[in-house]
């Protein structure tokens, strides 16, 4: 999939979403930090890991669930979370899944632990899985959505477009109202 998302936009993936996503990752977390209401505490709550863990991983992870939250948008319909111990409920659960990443986790497991898989649903169906951190499905969830001509899921569309036009870089000059303002305010953070 990052093959053909290189075909069709002559980007590399991995690295461009990677970068991007470090670069802007302090000055994220400073915008969310300052976003008030209920909303501002739940991200506060769904950042609580990267404070106790310095994985990049799980710094990465959550970053990309905060932008869900702060776009309004709810990062369980990005990123379904299921245990090892109930995989037959997992999998009817994962059978309902229009497109969204899973991941299956230890029973007890914290932010950190070794995660048994991660990979994308499509239409019911595990397109790809063993990729090894949400922050790596989700690149390649953005792949999978290029590769296929798929429209993003209308439940998230605020991230992905996020995702495609501030992070990568893609037809960044057509944003919509609520992305534009998280851009503004995302790079005013850049400045200081």
């Amino acid at each position: 999939m990052a093959t053909e998302f290189k075909r069709i936009t002559t980007i590399s993936l991995q690295s461009k979403f990677f970068s991007r996503l470090d670069l802007l990752s302090e000055n994220l977390m400073k915008v969310y930090a300052q976003k008030g209401g209920i909303l501002g505490r739940k991200i506060q709550r769904i950042m609580v890991p990267v404070t106790q863990n310095d994985s990049i991983d799980i710094k990465r992870e959550f970053v990309l669930k905060g932008l869900c939250l702060y776009l309004n948008e709810d990062p369980d319909q990005l990123i379904r979370e299921y245990m090892d111990t109930d995989r037959q409920s997992a999998e009817r659960a994962m059978e309902d899944t229009v497109l969204a990443i899973f991941v299956i986790k230890h029973e007890g497991a914290e932010p950190g632990d070794d995660l048994v898989d991660v990979g994308i649903i499509a239409e019911g169906v595990e397109v790809l899985g063993h990729l090894g951190s949400v922050a790596f499905a989700v690149a390649m969830l953005l792949s999978v959505i290029y590769a296929l001509n798929l429209s993003y899921p209308s439940e998230l569309k605020y991230t992905f477009e996020a995702l495609q036009k501030i992070f990568m870089e893609l037809d960044g000059n057509k944003l919509s109202a609520k992305v534009q303002a998280f851009k503004t305010k995302l790079f005013r953070g850049q400045l200081h």
